[in-house]
């Protein structure tokens, strides 16, 4: 494998991995941090209720894990799943603009902004 393809190959697999990690204790956090859902079905059912009490806004997302809010801690391992594929378009990019392939950095460049611009509409 050459050394592009190794380090987009590594830059999702880190993505993914600490994606895992943080749902992972996001979910112990959310369980064992207040034990009402495990003693209780009608608090675990106010859990997994559609609608339940997950952060709408970034801000709300770092607020929540600032409080070691569990499903804070879950959205924020989403956040950083969702973010992967990005970080992988933006190492593409930043590989062709090493290379000096005009034609693949302009390429790049293109879906990364499509992304972002995407996140920004899909914000609102």
């Amino acid at each position: 494998m050459s050394e592009p393809e190794v380090l987009i190959s590594r830059t999702l697999k880190i993505g993914v991995i600490t994606s895992l990690a943080i749902l992972l204790i996001g979910t112990m956090v959310s369980y064992f941090g207040d034990s009402a859902y495990l003693l209780s079905t009608a608090e675990l059912d106010r859990l997994h209720r559609p609608g339940a009490a997950m952060p709408q806004t970034i801000g709300g997302v770092l607020s929540g894990v600032a409080h070691l809010h569990g499903p804070s801690i879950i959205s924020l391992g989403l956040l950083v799943l969702i973010a992967t594929p990005v970080a992988r378009v933006a190492v593409s990019t930043i590989i062709f603009l090493r290379a000096r392939d005009r034609l693949y950095v302009a390429i790049t460049s293109v879906v990364f902004f499509l992304l972002l611009f995407s996140f920004l509409i899909g914000s609102r």
